[in-house]
Parts: C-alpha cells; sequence; structure tokens
C-alpha cells in the first residue's frame, strides 16, 4: 500500500496508455468556414448520459451559440487539445474508480483552463476549489502546502465532492450545475421555481451556462473537424501502436487504479 501510494504521486507527465479518444489540433496552414451547428447535430448531444432537449427552442439556441463560440474561428488556439491530452489520461481513471461519469473531466477546462491559477474569489488549482470545501473533502490548503494544485489529490477531492451532490440531487446535470454555484443555491431556485431540470431553471448568467459549456467543449474535444478545426495527421495522444513510445514511459491502467483505491483508503 506505500508503495502504491508512492506511485499514484509520480510526476504529473506521467499519463495512462489508455486513453480512448483522438484528439487533432487545427492545423495554421488551412483554415475552413465557420461551421453553422445544425438541429440534428443537436440532437445527438448529451452530457454524462443525459440527452440534450434539442426541441426546446431556447435550449437549442443556446447551445448553437455556444458550439460557435467555441468554434476554432473563435477560439483560434491548439492549447485546449493539447492539455487535453495531458491531463486526461490522469483524470480519467480517476473519475472511473469513483464512478463519475468521463464528461465531468471537462470541468477543469472550462474551471481553469487546467491551469493552476487563483481566481479573485479565492477558487484555486484545476477545479478552482474553495479553501474551504478543499479541506472538507481532504485536501490540505494552509500557509505552506495547497493540495488544490496538485492534479491527482485535487481530482479525488472533487470526485468525492460530486458524489455527494448526486447523493443529494441524483442528476448528474444538476451536479455539474451546483459543483459552479454551490448545492444550496440550486436546492433553493429548485424548491422557489418549482423545477427540477436544469434547463428549465432560471439561474445567473455563469451558470445558466455552465453545462452549456461542457457540452462545447466536449464537442470540440472529440469532435474537432465538425467545428472549423483542420485534421492534422499526427494525432497529439499517445497510441498504442507508435514504435517511438515505450511501455515505461506509463504507468500501467491496473496499477493506477490499484494506487487510487489504495490513495482513497489512506486518505478517509
Amino acid at each position: 500500500m506505500i508503495s502504491a501510494k508512492l506511485l499514484i504521486y509520480k510526476s504529473p507527465e506521467s499519463r495512462v496508455n489508455s486513453f480512448p479518444q483522438t484528439v487533432d489540433i487545427p492545423s495554421k496552414e488551412e483554415e475552413t468556414e465557420e461551421p453553422s451547428p445544425s438541429k440534428s447535430r443537436l440532437s445527438s448531444l448529451e452530457f454524462a448520459n443525459e440527452s440534450l432537449p434539442h426541441k426546446d427552442a431556447k435550449v437549442a439556441w443556446k447551445m448553437q451559440y455556444f458550439l460557435k463560440a467555441h468554434s476554432y474561428h473563435k477560439t483560434h488556439t491548439n492549447e485546449l487539445h493539447k492539455k487535453a491530452s495531458r491531463w486526461f489520461p490522469v483524470i480519467e481513471p480517476i473519475l472511473k474508480v469513483y464512478g463519475i461519469p468521463s464528461d465531468f473531466k471537462y470541468v477543469p477546462l472550462v474551471e481553469s483552463g487546467f491551469a493552476s491559477g487563483t481566481s479573485h474569489k479565492g477558487a484555486a488549482g484545476y477545479w478552482q476549489f474553495m479553501p474551504g470545501t478543499a479541506r472538507t473533502y481532504g485536501l490540505t490548503v494552509n500557509g505552506s502546502i495547497d493540495e488544490r494544485l496538485n492534479i491527482r489529490k485535487s481530482t479525488i477531492a472533487a470526485c468525492k465532492y460530486l458524489r455527494a451532490l448526486y447523493k443529494e440531487f441524483n442528476n448528474w446535470t444538476l451536479v455539474a450545475a451546483a459543483y459552479n454555484v454551490g448545492e444550496n443555491t440550486i436546492k433553493r431556485e429548485m424548491y422557489r421555481q418549482k423545477k427540477s431540470s436544469y434547463y428549465k431553471m432560471r439561474l445567473n448568467r455563469e451558470t445558466a451556462t455552465y453545462v452549456y459549456k461542457l457540452i462545447s467543449m466536449k464537442e470540440i474535444i472529440e469532435n474537432p473537424t465538425k467545428y472549423g478545426y483542420v485534421s492534422r495527421s499526427k494525432s497529439l495522444l499517445a497510441r498504442r501502436e507508435d514504435p517511438n513510445l515505450t511501455q515505461e514511459k506509463y504507468i500501467n491502467p491496473q496499477v493506477e487504479k490499484a494506487a487510487i483505491e489504495a490513495l482513497s483508503v489512506l486518505s478517509n
């Protein structure tokens, strides 16, 4: 168990060689016209296995707006794709161990862009934890140590928080909204508005657009060429068939899982 604990805190550069999706970076040599998301494309969108209610005109309009806002011509950067290829292999197995839907890996991209800075409100790290919430879920935050900046520890804490939110709401879309604004606010608005669907509620601007941003981020990472990112032949992600990569550069997925579970036991 001690050796497992040491393994889990290996350099953040370590990756699990099992990331399933291909992430292409946009080519600087050519550009395509900015795409216009179609209604048929909206019908396939979902977050954490909850389908987007695309037949609702307001929902469809907002979703189209944010998909356009995340197109290549608007963001014009490949940094998000690079960060996804670097950190998703670290985050995904931890989410899986805790039973959190894989789509929550997009939360750090929306919250912090996988940067470790501190917001004006005091939230810090990849998952943008406030100090009190971070301590509640097992992170050390004081004058000399801030574990919100540790990708693995903060992801474990985020999973514990997300799991607690799910017990409260029993709906992953509401969990995402509560992660953004706080569970008390969501519960109060559900009671006041007599609504139980995120898409039907009237919330503050940031929270009202939060899930749309998550879905948009998911779309441009998983389907970049549909949104104006020109595909390049070289994928950012390490592939098993790449002869230039050696297995020693990666943590075995089973070993990673065992290490995460051991860390969870030690941290409880």
